[in-house]
């Protein structure tokens, strides 16, 4: 879906554990390119990615109020 931000995103910071996609209740956090990419089409904006992240990778983004 082109146009449309995810409420979340993953940011450079990633150390590719994987913990995002094993949270994910929608499998909204895909690998690409050998990094991780969140799908907006899929993405509810609930922050569990950004809660169980160890090294502080995932950032939301205005649409839910801003990068914490």
């Amino acid at each position: 879906m082109a146009g449309v931000t995810a409420p979340v995103r993953v940011t450079s910071r990633c150390a590719g554990c994987g913990a995002c996609l094993l949270t994910c209740p929608t499998h909204a956090i895909r690998p690409r390119g050998g990094t991780l990419h969140v799908l907006a089409e899929l993405c509810t904006g609930c922050v569990e990615c950004i809660e169980v992240c160890p090294v502080d990778a995932i950032e939301e983004t205005t649409l839910t109020g801003g990068v914490r």
